[in-house]
């Protein structure tokens, strides 16, 4: 069974899948909160997905339409780019560098933190998704 990219299916089994397979030690007990904006999804409309760690533990992913919760990063781009970084097919640092994603925060932080985010993109990654 497939789930729906962005529904509510898909984050519980997101959620599900990181908070076994990343442990704090591989999130490098990191404490911070990002949204991604995605722009021009495929029913015309734009959500968010919210992502938030204390101290290595993932705490929190809400997914959904309008106004996001407060985060310390705010990444925003089309759709079609998160989903080739939730895929494996392009690295989120690399989507930052060729500009094909918009970061608000703190430029030197987001990309020490940019390995940790492809840790947390290849968990998605193993999610069998309909994009």
């Amino acid at each position: 069974m497939a789930f729906q990219y962005l529904s509510q299916q898909w984050r519980d089994e997101a959620e599900k899948r990181l908070k076994t397979e990343l442990p704090p030690e591989r999130m490098n007990y990191v404490t911070s909160s990002m949204n991604n904006l995605y722009k021009n999804c495929p029913d015309g409309k734009d959500r968010f997905l919210y992502f938030k760690f204390e101290d290595g533990n993932f705490a929190e992913m809400l997914v959904g339409e309008g106004e996001p919760p407060k985060a310390e990063f705010v990444i925003s781009g089309n759709y079609d780019v998160f989903a080739k970084i939730t895929r494996g097919e392009m690295g989120a640092q690399r989507a930052l560098m060729t500009m094909k994603l918009k970061l608000k925060g703190n430029m030197v932080k987001a990309l020490k933190l940019a390995s940790l985010a492809d840790r947390l993109n290849k968990v998605l990654a193993g999610i069998p998704t309909e994009y």
